[in-house]
Parts: structure tokens; sequence; C-alpha cells
């Protein structure tokens, strides 16, 4: 599907939108109830033919069994700008989203939320633009600074924006002796919460079981795309 008719269009549209939503994120927020449904999206692309393959996995919280899947396909809506992404990928999660039977009561996005140079990331974006509670989970610091957080499972360090000091996010150590994973918050949740609730996601691998389906499966539908 193509992106909503008002999507920004340019660099300075985006760096607007950006401003403007930034102002209407709740930074705070519980973590998920047992059995709460906890959603994982992705994307992926498809250079040559111009197309983002998006997925969207809802697993219940605590049992990690997966209750639904869905993937959109659309055209990439907006170029590749640094610290702008969200613009080509929030259209196609939308549908993946849509496709779904089920509301999420959490989304967690392979990205960032506060963690973002004008702290909208992705996750902070969608949640905005749907009300729904997001968190980020990155595999990256981006461009923020962090001490190393101990060897230990729960271990955390802030991720701190080395210009203004101000904490972003934190470095959270899933398995002990693995590279921690970079979690800030989205929208309506709290950062000490989206650490726990990372932890929760991520019993066996470094990267939280939202996040390792929705992979897997955007892959999936990238293929099958021919």
């Amino acid at each position: 599907m193509p992106a909503p008719a008002d999507w920004p269009a340019t660099e300075t549209q985006a760096l607007a939108e950006q401003h403007r939503l930034r102002a209407l994120v709740e930074p705070a927020g519980p973590v998920p109830a047992p059995g709460a449904l906890v959603a994982g999206v992705d994307v992926a692309y498809d250079d040559e033919r111009d197309l983002v393959v998006a997925a969207a996995v809802l697993l219940e919280h605590g049992t990690l069994a997966v209750v639904e899947e869905a993937t959109a396909v659309g055209r990439i809506s907006f170029p590749y700008v640094p610290g702008l992404l969200a613009f080509r990928e929030v259209p196609a999660v939308l549908d993946a989203l849509a496709e779904l039977r089920h509301v999420p009561d959490l989304v967690v996005c392979d990205g960032y939320g506060l963690a973002h140079p004008r702290r909208l990331g992705l996750a902070s974006h969608l949640g905005v633009l749907t009300g729904l509670r997001t968190m980020g989970v990155a595999k990256t610091p981006f461009t923020f600074g962090y001490e190393q957080p101990g060897p230990g499972r729960g271990d955390s360090a802030p991720l701190v924006d080395t210009d203004s000091g101000e904490e972003v996010g934190r470095a959270v150590r899933t398995r002990v002796g693995v590279k921690p994973v970079f979690v800030s918050v989205g929208h309506r949740i709290g950062l000490a919460e989206a650490v726990a609730t990372t932890l929760a996601l991520a019993p066996d691998y470094r990267l939280p079981e939202t996040t390792r389906r929705a992979d897997s499966l955007c892959r999936r539908a990238l293929t099958e795309l021919g």
C-alpha cells in the first residue's frame, strides 16, 4: 500500500514532523502484564524493485508463544537519510500491524525510540502515530556513548548523548559474556520497564524473541517475493 497522502516527501518536511511528534511522546508506563500480547516488528528491503517488506509477530508475554503473524509489502516512501529512517519504514509497519486480528499491548521495534538525535526514532514515531505502547531494542548504540555493563545477564549501563550528557537509553546484557543490546523508550513505557521487558523477552538469546521472530518472518516474506 502507498504511504499516507500527507506523508512527508522532503527532508525539511520530515524534520518538521519529527519536531512536532517529539512533543507528544509519553516516556512512562508499566511493564506488560502476564499474558499480554507483545508484537515484534521488523522490515527488509528489495532495493532493485523499490520495495519494503514489513513483518509483525504477536507473542504472549510470559510464555512467548506465537499468537499471530502478518506481513505487508509496499513501495519505499522516502529516500535514505540517516536519522529519518522511520519515514521509510513506518508506512509498511502500519500495514503489517493492521493485518493482525489482535491489537498489541506493546510493540517492540528493532531500532530506537528516544535514543535518537532528535529523540524520535522508529519506536517513538510509531507509538505517537498509533497510540500504542512501544519500545526500541537496537543491536548497535547508534551515535551514543556507553560504558560496558557488567558481564552478567541483566547488567546494564546508561546510553548517553555525549553532547548533552542526557541518558537516552540503556546498554543491557541479555546473556552472560555476550555484547549488550540497546534499549530505549518508545511511547507510554518507562526506561526501567523497557529494560525489564527486554530481559523477559530474551530468555535464551541476545535479541528478544519478538525481534528474532519478526526478522525471520520478514526475510521469508522477502524471499517469497521472488
